[in-house]
């Protein structure tokens, strides 16, 4: 069984958290959410709500298949993420070992934190710096629905998700 783990925390974007876990889980996929501490968290529009399975410290790359990083608004999940360390190595790990990397709206935050899209085509939610402090890290942003870059896939917002999630799916083999 594949695995995939979601780094986010409370005030994510509902539909960027929820349609990823089941589309994945349908597909037979373990999903883990991990957050910086195992207390319930709540998507910014109220639909979801989730009990982490982990916290973002305790997250072990190396048992994962695939990390996604879904967004939020600019004061929610992603600028909380974006900060933590462990994050960023968690992410630095996948990309040192070219697993598949997903991320949608302001979560590319994360990856030009992490100093992993140098060189790299991407894109994210056209706002509030995302795209700022993509193309500071030295990534090549585009303004698409979707935008692969060999193990990456990155998309912009919610309605973005259809196309985000069947390039997932390719790039995973499932």
């Amino acid at each position: 069984m594949k695995k995939a783990v979601i780094l986010t925390a409370d005030q994510f974007e509902d539909m960027e958290l929820m349609y990823p876990v089941f589309r994945l889980q349908e597909a037979g996929w373990k999903v883990d959410i991990a957050a910086p501490k195992k207390e319930a968290i709540s998507g910014e529009g109220g639909y979801g709500q989730f009990m982490p399975d982990l916290t973002i410290d305790e997250v072990d790359p190396d048992k994962y298949d695939l990390l996604v990083i879904p967004g939020g608004s600019p004061d929610g999940a992603p600028a909380v993420v974006r900060k933590i360390k462990k994050a960023q190595e968690i992410t630095q790990s996948f990309f040192e070992k070219n697993k598949p990397v997903a991320s949608v709206c302001h979560g590319p935050w994360l990856l030009a934190d992490s100093g992993v899209v140098k060189g790299r085509k991407l894109t994210s939610y056209w706002h509030d710096g995302v795209p700022e402090s993509v193309k500071e890290a030295g990534g090549k942003w585009e303004d698409k629905e979707v935008v692969v870059d060999g193990n990456l896939v990155t998309s912009r917002w919610p309605a973005d998700l259809p196309a985000f999630m069947r390039e997932v799916m390719k790039i995973t083999g499932k």
